[in-house]
């Protein structure tokens, strides 16, 4: 799974348009590259971090409910990929091509199977 942090400001002002436009159309180009390699995937964008309801746990119990995203941090989650890679180099090399306007990062983190 190829989680995507990034930073929200970077869609927002009198450019985040045009960056998000960009930003879209990197993401259709992957696509495209994962389709003519073959490769499975699937993925989504998610609402802004002002959407988000986490549950806490401190010692465990029912947990709270707190407003926005669970880590703090300069970016949120903003979308993922579940995509089939022979290894961890592979997805490596497909979470390098998702495209990031700004700071952000891509955490690669396999899917548990039975």
């Amino acid at each position: 799974m190829l989680l995507i942090h990034e930073d929200e400001s970077a869609y927002m002002g009198e450019n985040g348009a045009a960056v998000m436009e960009a930003t879209l159309a990197g993401h259709m180009k992957l696509a495209e590259e994962w389709h003519a390699a073959g490769v499975a995937f699937s993925g989504n964008r998610l609402k802004g971090a002002d959407t988000a309801t986490t549950i806490r746990y401190e010692n465990g119990g029912e947990g709270t409910l707190h407003d926005g995203p669970f880590a703090e941090s300069h970016e949120e989650l903003g979308g993922y990929y579940i995509v089939e890679a022979a290894d961890l180099d592979e997805a490596v090399r497909w979470a390098r091509k998702i495209p990031i306007p700004g700071k952000g990062a891509v955490e690669v983190r396999p899917v548990w199977q039975d």
